[in-house]
């Protein structure tokens, strides 16, 4: 089985966001694995621990984002590739899709595709099904546990309105929640070997791709709205006074 983790490299959530000259701007804050990332790679190895997989790690990003991908080979991963091109700058969700799609594509012979439930710098969670859809393959989303079987596999999802169990014949891409299991700590040994690794980077021109058309002109960051609050105190000698006075002004406004 062969399985890709797909994972991006966000500033750190603790991060203040603010902009200048119409640019988000994330001030000094350092750049990590996105945390629900974390659990996508969990799922891969927990996956690599039944069977006879092969698990990749795939980000689109700088070079600052091997970081990101070393800390999945920290984790176990046993490859990882970025994506990196001056051209990647302000990408939307469909041009990330694009982009990972034909990646996939590229390393070939994919059985799986997991992704976190979301980034936590846009928390739109479009790439996921966008990218099922470049690929056309089915998607199973908000996964709290896999198991896979014969070329099928079978999540229980985790809904608002509780769990529901749906499957899905291999190739697949999936998106996890946090009950997939905790993510494992980089062993020693884990972090040696990611320290040492040579990770490979491709271009666009390497997938085939042309520079995507996305230009952000620019971007404000809107103050919460204000609100305007008038508390009046109600006072009188015992409680029955005070519930009374209290039950008449309810009245008189027609709450009730």
């Amino acid at each position: 089985m062969k399985i890709v983790v797909c994972i991006k490299q966000v500033p750190d959530s603790e991060a203040k966001v603010s902009t200048q000259n119409g640019q988000v701007s994330w001030g000094e804050s350092p750049l990590v694995i996105n945390p629900f990332d974390e659990y996508a790679v969990e799922a891969g190895l927990q996956q690599k621990e039944v069977f006879t997989a092969e698990v990749t790690a795939l980000c689109i990003g700088p070079e600052s984002a091997r970081d990101a991908l070393k800390h999945a080979l920290a984790m176990g991963a046993d490859n990882a590739v970025l994506v990196s091109d001056p051209a990647l700058v302000d990408i939307d969700s469909q041009a990330a899709a694009r982009i990972l799609a034909a990646a996939i594509q590229k390393i070939g012979d994919v059985d799986m595709v997991i992704f976190g439930r979301q980034t936590i710098d846009t928390s739109t969670g479009l790439t996921t099904p966008q990218t099922a859809r470049l690929l056309g393959w089915p998607m199973l989303a908000l996964a709290g546990s896999i198991k896979s079987e014969n070329k099928k596999v079978t999540v229980e999802r985790i809904i608002e309105e509780g769990k529901q169990t749906v499957s899905a014949t291999m190739p697949v891409v999936l998106s996890v929640v946090q009950s997939i299991g905790e993510p494992r700590y980089p062993s020693f040994m884990g972090i040696r070997k990611a320290s040492k690794a040579v990770i490979p980077f491709w271009s666009l021109s390497d997938l085939g791709l042309s520079a995507p058309k996305v230009v952000v002109d620019r971007t404000e960051l809107m103050n919460p709205p204000s609100r305007n609050v008038n508390c009046e105190i109600i006072n009188g000698s015992n409680p029955e006074e005070i519930a009374e006075t209290l039950a008449k002004k309810i009245l008189a406004e027609k709450v009730l």
